[in-house]
């Protein structure tokens, strides 16, 4: 019979031979993975006796229940027996394997968890004791991400994980001990920013390698809450430098050279490619800054920069060649290229698989990406994925019984999630998409990241409470970029110790796809309809789970019908783009003729004015750089003649680099007064980058653009009172725009509020249509300056349940008394304001019309036309 004929005759679609016919999934082991999961997670902090307890009750069930398997086995010799006996006896067997599987995690997760209650480590932190310790880095230190503060962006803290080998309190007593802690380093220099490399105090911190030994004095406190994997936090003055009395190891030696040599190679590239490429090789975010990593979480992109078995997978790929022809005389990859037999090519495999481990570090997160990233391999290498399942459920008992603390991670979580997705659904939906006509490539990356969407979209909302409406797009795109940039940044990592020239020649190829990821990331985070909020919690989550279930469903269905695909594909677009003239019809946002509008930037100040043909005046960028894009974005602005920066406080200038995205910007203009002066030198920087001018805000200069013109009003050219600092070097500004006048206070106080009122300005401060009440309503306003400028609407924008009570019931209270309508952006969002009969298309000039409610419908009140924008 010929080989075609066999092939016919075996009845299966692929043939009898062929690598991808398999059977159905063997699914034994996965019971005795999720019960040693579930055991470890639930014994990390219990009493000892429970753990002795289930450990005691888990074996000696299944040693009677092996017992009886075997005496029942050996009189039938192992055959099956009538009555279908051999199912039962089997079934038995995995019962006592849960239950061994249970019963060694729990002893793991018992002992680890008698870690953080050994020893006079957590009773101390109970004292909140001053110690002396010496001290084992276990991890990378890390710098945490600036957070603004109202009126600063908080240094940066120095985060590493560590034992305390040595412990010795104030009395001298001395305890060996081997306990894990937190340690936190605190310093105020500004130069230690995710954005370049850290100067001393934080460089000697930063430069410390796992397995280093160090000798410190701090304070010990308790865990910040309960679970932690650490029995105590050690804060440590940032000032003082450790002082190290045991080097690294060898291989933690050749790690930070490695790492060490592909941060210099990346030093000279744009700043996004400098920040990505070591994430996305071995997931050092040192230099990531704080607006770029918002927005990866906001596309789900996150996992890029994380250690991932992803990273793995393409470089043995390179090496062995496309799926599931490894083990055939087609094989493809450099190793055949090359001559390398496949046994020998095995070995290259398992000794990247060892050099990622060390590189990336040897801890538990990395053992997990390289334990994924070798079950995925074994799917590219053999095309069989019955076998995978079982290989993905030995990987979780493994290392759950390794280190259990994994049990309770959600990274780990999700990784097993989204590989088990891509066993599993990828496969099917892949198939099901080349069956309706789509390319092969394009269907199985698309089921790729539906399937590991679909899956791990739940446990992200539990964490999160918001859903991501871009993440498969996103994700899609990035997809393109993500191996060449992998590639070539691993190329550049290995050759940087021996040829740094050519090291950042590949470093510098590298940088595209880099950057091209980031622009992906930042375009899908400024989209107006990226996401939406979602209820946390796991109930939350369980509902997005069915929400999802109920998709898929009707997706199945969709799919048989092209126009409907179409159809959704356009409403997808919409929602998630919202282009303005849809949205202004749709939801009336921006309203017709709008000459003013806050945006709902949280805590911090954002004001547009219209200047025209998709030109705006922006006054003050608030502390959120996403939020100032997507509010330009949904008012159409892609033209900005001038950003006036009132002062430079955090909360009105931290959100300057998503004004300048993607727009042309003409000048900043900025009070004379440098303080905060870390806050000053960022706007220069990013003025600097942006190649935009800087100039200094001078009282009594007019200055026009299109329909607007505006005054500055303060603060003037001599000295400038400081009782509260920079806030009383506010820009004032006095616009008029459309028959409209409003008056935007900045964040004054009442001392500069006064002076104010004494200055030649005074006389054009009365009867304003608009008031942008200072420093975000707080008390601090002067009543006289209120009286006179007697607005007849009042916009504060403040963040909802800000720790600072803004605003206050007293100026509220002060407002509405003079007749003002008050409008918040933390319960009423964004506000556009329009000129009179803007809606209507009648002309400019005069001032009545209505002030709308929070549904955005218009009702009749204070005399002016509102639109506003629910948050």
């Amino acid at each position: 019979m010929t080989r075609a004929a066999v092939h016919l005759a075996s009845g299966h679609r692929l043939g009898a031979s062929h690598p991808r016919q398999e059977g159905p999934a063997d699914l034994r082991l996965v019971p005795p993975a999720l019960a040693a999961w579930g055991s470890a997670a639930l014994m990390l902090d219990a009493p000892p006796r429970w753990a002795i307890a289930t450990v005691a009750v888990a074996v000696l069930t299944a040693g009677v229940l092996l017992v009886r398997w075997t005496a029942r086995g050996s009189g039938g010799g192992g055959q099956p027996q009538a009555g279908g006996r051999r199912p039962r006896r089997w079934g038995r067997f995995t019962v006592a394997a849960v239950l061994l599987c249970a019963a060694g995690a729990a002893a793991s997760a018992a002992l680890h968890g008698a870690d953080l209650r050994r020893g006079p480590v957590p009773s101390l932190a109970g004292e909140y004791a001053q110690v002396k310790a010496e001290l084992k880095v276990t991890s990378d230190p890390r710098l945490t991400r600036p957070r603004v503060a109202s009126a600063h962006t908080m240094p940066p803290t120095v985060l590493l994980d560590a034992e305390v080998l040595r412990v010795t309190e104030r009395d001298g007593a001395s305890t060996e001990t081997r306990t894990p802690v937190l340690v936190v380093v605190r310093t105020d220099s500004q130069e230690a920013g995710p954005d370049r490399d850290s100067v001393h105090p934080a460089a000697a911190w930063t430069a410390l390698l796992p397995s280093t030994r160090v000798r410190v004095e701090g304070r010990l406190a308790p865990p910040l809450s309960g679970g932690d994997q650490v029995a105590a936090v050690l804060r440590v003055d940032g000032e003082r430098v450790p002082r190290t009395v045991g080097a690294p190891t060898g291989a933690q030696r050749i790690a930070g050279r490695l790492r060490g040599g592909l941060r210099e190679a990346t030093d000279g590239l744009p700043a996004d490619a400098r920040a990505l490429l070591p994430g996305l090789v071995v997931g050092d975010t040192s230099r990531v800054p704080a607006e770029l990593d918002q927005a990866f979480r906001a596309t789900d992109l996150t996992h890029l920069l994380a250690v991932s078995g992803a990273n793995l997978t393409i470089v043995l790929v390179l090496l062995i060649g496309p799926p599931g022809i490894a083990q055939r005389a087609e094989r493809r990859g450099l190793a055949p290229k090359l001559g390398i037999p496949l046994r020998t090519t095995a070995v290259l495999g398992g000794a990247l698989t060892l050099g990622f481990v060390i590189v990336c570090r040897p801890d538990p997160s990395v053992l997990r990406a390289a334990a994924c990233g070798l079950i995925a391999l074994l799917a590219l290498v053999t095309g069989r994925r019955r076998s995978l399942i079982p290989a993905l459920a030995t990987a979780v008992l493994v290392l759950v019984l390794y280190d259990p603390w994994l049990a309770r991670s959600h990274g780990f979580l999700l990784s097993v999630l989204a590989t088990g997705a891509l066993l599993t659904l990828a496969p099917r939906w892949g198939e099901a998409l080349r069956g309706r006509g789509v390319p092969a490539r394009w269907a199985d990356a698309l089921a790729a990241a539906a399937a590991a969407q679909a899956v791990c979209a739940p446990v992200v909302a539990v964490l999160a409470a918001r859903v991501s409406l871009v993440a498969v797009p996103c994700n899609l795109l990035a997809e393109l970029a993500v191996a060449p940039a992998t590639v070539l940044g691993f190329a550049a990592l290995a050759v940087a110790p021996v040829a740094m020239p050519a090291a950042e020649v590949l470093a510098w190829v590298a940088g595209w796809p880099a950057e091209w990821i980031a622009g992906i990331a930042r375009t899908g985070a400024a989209l107006p309809g990226n996401g939406v909020d979602w209820s946390g919690g796991w109930r939350g989550g369980l509902g997005l789970a069915g929400v999802t279930v109920v998709l898929v469903l009707v997706g199945r269905r969709i799919v048989r019908h092209p126009w409907l695909i179409v159809a959704c594909a356009a409403l997808f677009f919409l929602v998630v783009v919202q282009p303005a003239p849809v949205t202004r019809v749709i939801a009336g946002w921006p309203p017709p003729g709008w000459r003013l509008a806050m945006c709902d930037v949280g805590q911090g100040d954002a004001t547009v004015l219209a200047a025209g043909n998709g030109a705006g005046v922006v006054v003050d960028a608030g502390p959120d750089p996403l939020a100032a894009d997507r509010c330009l974005r949904s008012l159409g602005i892609s033209r900005v003649p001038l950003v006036l920066l009132t002062h430079f406080h955090a909360d009105h200038v931290a959100g300057l680099p998503g004004v300048l995205r993607g727009r042309e910007v003409g000048e900043i203009q900025t009070t004379g007064f440098r303080e905060p002066p870390e806050q000053a030198d960022f706007v220069r920087e990013q003025a600097a980058a942006a190649e935009v001018p800087v100039v200094t805000a001078v009282a009594g200069e007019r200055r026009r653009a299109g329909p607007l013109e505006w005054q500055v009003l303060w603060p003037p050219a001599g000295p400038v009172p400081r009782p509260e600092g920079p806030n009383d070097a506010s820009v004032t500004l006095l616009v008029r725009t459309g028959g409209l006048t409003a008056l935007l206070l900045g964040d004054l106080e009442p001392p500069a509020q006064r002076a104010l009122l004494r200055s030649p300005a005074a006389a054009s401060l009365g009867s304003v249509d608009v008031l942008k009440v200072a420093h975000h309503g707080s008390a601090q306003q002067d009543p006289e300056l209120l009286r006179r400028a007697a607005p007849r609407l009042a916009l504060i924008s403040c963040g909802a349940d800000n720790s600072y009570g803004h605003p206050s019931p007293l100026t509220l209270a002060a407002l509405r008394a003079g007749g003002a309508q008050v409008l918040r952006s933390d319960t009423d969002g964004a506000v556009a304001v329009m000129g009179e009969g803007a809606r209507a298309g009648s002309r400019e000039g005069g001032s009545s019309g209505a002030v709308g409610d929070p549904r955005g419908e218009p009702r009749v009140g204070s005399g002016l036309e509102v639109v506003t924008r629910p948050p």
